[in-house]
């Protein structure tokens, strides 16, 4: 039943010229089975059509609402949405992604289900399939790998391990939070490394809900804040603030090569001291890096575990390292966390 003065779900639509692809996205949101929702598409300046897109879909169904915003960037838009929304359950969209027909109804549920938990994703699939390069293939695997609460707070500093598109949240405990932030970092992966900073639980149905779609146009693509260099910056300063790295251990990082040792010094630079550099070259083995030698991994079977972390990113040495780990008894999350 919908009832349009008392909602159950509010989604944001934040759009910016995706009239080629908006028409597809909101008849995947408005034919969803769970109907008891309010649309918020936020109009951020387009110069496009579509504006006439979003108007003639709002005659046929009441539901959707259109809010107008001059273009002042994509945070500003999110936040008017969580201001004008009438739900206490957020659910997020991009003018050119497809929703399933029954993410609505099963998030919500789960939701419902599980009071104990903040957000809700769902796994993702990719489209158009011949635009995908395999590195992005890869990225989709490992974050559709990220399930549970545990996967998530264990994997977080590896990369973004929710779609934004994909997640439905509990308004009321991002506004604690003060909403999204603007800032030279990619908004919502700070915005998961706020809520797991906070202690809020997010999980992930481990059903594929969203198709994302990828191209050319993509703020990832284009916009400054979703470089290497802004997730390496804001990675470094959730983690510098993680309990984990404050328990007096040891700590030591696995990678003594240039680019590794320039992403860890975000973190160093934040007053850690390393005991060691794990590396695999023989021909940095036994060298000094900033005052930290240099050892095999053969040096991690100790008895007094250190507490390490593994910024090696070339492909397959992530699990590489993971199974060497587990090997000599050292634990995910306990013992060592994987940073991107």
């Amino acid at each position: 039943m919908i009832n349009l003065s008392n909602p159950a779900i509010s989604i944001l639509l934040p759009f910016y010229n995706t009239a080629s692809t908006l028409a597809q996205c909101l008849d995947s949101i408005l034919n969803q089975t769970f109907t008891n929702f309010e649309l918020l598409a936020i109009n951020n300046g387009s110069t496009d059509d579509s504006v006439a897109v979003v108007v003639a879909k709002m005659g046929s169904d009441p539901r959707l609402k259109l809010l107008n915003l001059e273009k002042a960037g994509l945070i500003p838009a999110l936040n008017l949405g969580l201001q004008e929304a009438k739900a206490d359950i957020i659910a997020r969209m991009d003018g050119d992604d497809v929703m399933h027909a029954t993410r609505l109804e099963k998030q919500i549920q789960y939701l419902k289900q599980n009071s104990n938990c903040s957000l809700v994703a769902c796994k993702v699939d990719l489209f158009p399939k011949e635009l995908i390069k395999e590195g992005y293939w890869e990225y989709i695997r490992w974050q559709n790998s990220c399930i549970t609460a545990q996967d998530i707070r264990d994997e977080i500093y590896w990369e973004s391990p929710l779609a934004h598109p994909s997640v439905t949240f509990v308004k009321k405990d991002v506004l604690a939070l003060g909403g999204y932030r603007d800032g030279a970092f990619p908004e919502d992966y700070d915005l998961w490394l706020r809520m797991n900073q906070a202690g809020f639980i997010m999980e992930k149905l481990p059903e594929t809900l969203l198709d994302w779609r990828e191209g050319s146009t993509r703020l990832s693509r284009n916009d400054p804040r979703y470089n290497r260099e802004a997730f390496d910056v804001i990675r470094a300063e959730f983690l510098s603030q993680d309990s984990r790295l404050k328990q007096n251990r040891p700590l030591v990082v696995w990678g003594a090569g240039r680019s590794t040792r320039l992403r860890a010094k975000h973190l160093l630079d934040k007053g850690f001291k390393l005991t060691a550099w794990i590396d695999v070259d023989n021909n940095k083995i036994g060298n000094k890096v900033w005052g930290a030698m240099v050892h095999s991994p053969q040096w991690l079977k100790q008895k007094e575990k250190p507490f390490v972390l593994s910024y090696v990113t070339v492909r397959g040495a992530k699990e590489k390292n993971r199974q060497q780990l587990e090997e000599m008894g050292y634990k995910r999350g306990l013992d060592y966390l994987m940073v991107g």
